[in-house]
């Protein structure tokens, strides 16, 4: 009998269960590090006047979107590791599904808004303030948004349609796409080739395209004269490029673990691909604020107030 089920359950991490308790450790910590420092570098950010600026801006976008796909997977999986609660009603997984997916896209999109924001402060600097005007990134800013959002609505319409015979138990710690697809008592390829075209043309073009900007952005720094000034180039580029190995690495592996059968283990799998969920919301406040110095004596004052500026 086809049934649509009340509810699912989250499986966690299977052959790991009796480690549930100490593997939420770090995962809280990473979680509560998120938070603080997503919301102290945006509240630095709208308070620093020196910071209201477009590259400024387009990071603001990137830590929302961290906040947003981090909440909406994080504490359920601690509640999960911590009081056994697996189950996740029906509705509730495929708007959990939504929001992860959906702004994780955004903020890929956002990485893209940021090598173009690089390219032209480099490439064309006399130009940069008439290029990005503030019209422009609020456009850019909607087309992130719609991109994400218009993409990611057929996971849930997708998954509505299909039937469910007799196992509710999704092998993850968050309702992932295709681990519930799988779960279906039919055929799933429809889900899969979406899932997959959408992954390749997202990513995929994201990165072709962050790849240009670089390139072209290489190209230009080398060319300049002076040593000092290469140097501050590529510095003013290091954030960036970290945070983009911070969210593609662990997102690639995810990709691949979830879609296709491999001789990793399950609970490593699991494990791994959860990575690419909470690691860059942590890390990328940290790599921006190390690298920015109007963020990093703020946050130093907040830890100590009487930290010297001339230490920074």
């Amino acid at each position: 009998m086809n049934v649509t089920p009340p509810s699912f359950i989250l499986a966690g991490i299977p052959g790991l269960e009796e480690f549930h308790i100490w593997i939420s450790l770090p995962w809280g910590a990473i979680y509560i590090i998120t938070v603080l420092g997503n919301i102290a570098v945006l509240t630095i950010i709208k308070k620093e006047v020196s910071l209201h600026q477009p590259m400024y801006y387009f990071l603001t976008m990137l830590l929302l979107t961290d906040l947003v796909s981090s909440n909406a997977s994080v504490p359920k999986m601690l509640l999960l590791f911590w009081f056994n609660a697996r189950q996740i009603s029906y509705d509730g997984c495929l708007i959990q599904m939504f929001l992860v997916h959906s702004f994780s896209f955004m903020g890929s999109a956002v990485l893209l808004a940021m090598a173009f924001d690089r390219y032209i402060a480099i490439c064309h600097p006399l130009r940069y303030i008439t290029i990005l005007t503030n019209p422009l990134i609020t456009k850019i800013g909607l087309i992130v948004v719609l991109r994400g959002v218009l993409l990611v609505c057929p996971y849930p319409l997708l998954v509505r349609r299909l039937p469910f015979c007799s196992s509710n138990v999704i092998v993850q710690t968050y309702c992932e796409h295709m681990a519930v697809a799988n779960l279906a008592c039919a055929d799933v390829t429809v889900n899969f080739l979406y899932g997959l075209c959408v992954v390749l043309s997202v990513i995929g073009l994201d990165v072709l395209f962050i790849a240009i900007s670089y390139f072209r952005i290489v190209q230009a720094v080398l060319k300049l004269q002076s040593k000092e000034a290469q140097s501050k180039a590529f510095s003013t580029c290091a954030a960036h490029i970290g945070a983009i190995l911070i969210c593609y690495l662990p997102a690639l592996f995810s990709i691949i673990a979830n879609r296709y059968k491999t001789k990793i283990a399950i609970h490593v799998q699991i494990l791994l691909s959860n990575m690419y969920l909470i690691l860059p919301p942590m890390l990328n406040p940290i790599v921006y604020g190390i690298n920015t110095k109007q963020i990093r004596v703020k946050i130093l004052v907040l830890i100590h107030p009487r930290t010297l500026f001339s230490k920074c």
